[in-house]
């Protein structure tokens, strides 16, 4: 088991952001707005998934998690409270979250289920989210913004998703969950995941009047299918969850570490006893 640190974030989202905010490309910036309008009912899913599971434990192994879960908590909730304020500009701006319906109609099938189950998905959405945060701290790039405020909170929260990319999975094997049923999931999760995003963006796309523009689906392949685009890239770090009793910690990246040493003045430490709750 690990620490994990709770950070507060120093930006002010309260002032609007730009439209095209990432670099004036219109793509892009679906994208990853798609991407936010995910977090808030996603984070909420895995803090109580992984709550629920350390509490299925017997007392001996609940003891072990508590000082890592109390940091998944919170630093899930503060990313939670981030892109809800985030997602609040995306809706002045007239895009519509869709996707957010979606997943609390599938999240209230897991409330009743053995908890390994919702553990199992958050392990396998955990993978994903890191796998995409890596590429994208090697890549900033492709996600920079004329707006300070939201460079720092994207590199800011692919940081923290690296750093707590074993906490879900830890839980999970401690709770007694398979091998096969860990793949099983990744499998579900990961065209689940993948169908939501695409639809979400292209749907973001037709509210911003940008959906028929040629330039942007030239940018689209440039950024999913170019040289340094997502797809080749994370071809090999997400077939690596596919092996056999495979665990995030033998996948090593210190592009997290690097940036919140680059980066100190981004934020300040929470203390454990005043961190951030559900």
């Amino acid at each position: 088991m690990s620490a994990l640190t709770i950070r507060r974030l120093h930006i002010d989202l309260g002032l609007p952001i730009p439209r095209h905010w990432c670099g004036g490309d219109a793509f892009r910036t679906a994208f990853f707005n798609a991407l936010s309008m995910s977090f808030p009912r996603g984070e909420q899913f895995f803090i109580d998934a992984v709550r629920r599971g350390v509490s299925s434990l017997p007392p001996d192994q609940r003891a072990a998690f508590d000082t890592e879960v109390k940091g998944f908590v919170g630093q899930e909730a503060t990313h939670r409270r981030i892109h809800g304020l985030f997602n609040g500009h995306l809706e002045v701006q007239g895009l519509v979250n869709h996707w957010e319906a979606r997943g609390k109609r599938r999240q209230a099938s897991t409330a009743l289920a053995d908890p390994r189950h919702a553990v199992g998905i958050t392990a396998a959405t955990e993978h994903l989210t890191a796998i995409l945060s890596e590429w994208g701290l090697a890549h900033p790039e492709l996600l920079r913004s004329t707006d300070d405020r939201i460079n720092t909170m994207w590199f800011w929260h692919f940081s923290e998703e690296i750093e707590h990319k074993s906490t879900a999975i830890d839980v999970y094997l401690a709770l007694g969950g398979s091998d096969t049923w860990r793949v099983r999931y990744y499998r579900l999760v990961t065209r689940l995941f993948l169908i939501d995003l695409a639809r979400q963006t292209f749907n973001n796309l037709w509210h911003d009047g940008t959906w028929w523009r040629p330039s942007t689906w030239a940018s689209a392949v440039r950024f999913l299918f170019g040289r340094q685009g997502l797809v080749p890239a994370l071809r090999q770090p997400w077939k690596a969850y596919l092996i056999p009793h495979f665990h995030p910690s033998q996948m090593h990246n210190e592009s997290a570490g690097q940036w919140l040493r680059d980066n100190r003045d981004a934020y300040s430490l929470v203390s454990p006893a005043s961190q951030a709750t559900a």
